[in-house]
């Protein structure tokens, strides 16, 4: 059944690009841990949600539909719903801007970290203990 596309309109406005719910616990998590950060650097390729300046790190918190999580498997599902060129070539540019973005970041000698929306959600320890250990990486190379 067709969904009506004032509802579909008013659930896309919905949606922003900045201060999303992963982003804020995970910063969260790091603040009460002792971490200090920029958010959405601008002054970096691809404005990284997250930069711990200190330590080179940019980490990135993406959502699972808009930045492809199971690209083969979602674009199968795309395909057969409404509007599939668009998403699909939408989703594809994402995953090739973000692919650029870490290359980018990489020259620049930045550790780069993405994690899943669901990750942060549901293993925020988790997500945690890979940016430390991150940053002890970072330590060491000094």
């Amino acid at each position: 059944m067709p969904k009506d596309p004032a509802v579909v309109s008013k659930n896309m406005k919905q949606i922003h690009n900045k201060n999303t719910s992963i982003e804020i616990q995970l910063r969260k998590a790091l603040w009460h841990k002792g971490y200090r950060y920029r958010k959405n650097y601008a002054a970096l390729p691809g404005s990284p949600d997250i930069v711990l300046t200190k330590y080179k790190i940019a980490i990135f918190c993406d959502s699972e539909f808009f930045h492809g999580k199971d690209w083969e498997i979602l674009k199968l599902r795309l395909e057969k719903g409404n509007n599939p060129d668009f998403w699909i070539k939408k989703i594809q540019r994402n995953r090739d801007r973000d692919w650029e973005n870490d290359k980018k970041l990489l020259f620049l000698d930045y550790t780069v970290i993405h994690f899943w929306g669901h990750d942060i959600l549901k293993h925020t320890d988790e997500c945690l203990k890979t940016i430390e250990d991150a940053i002890w990486e970072a330590r060491m190379a000094r």
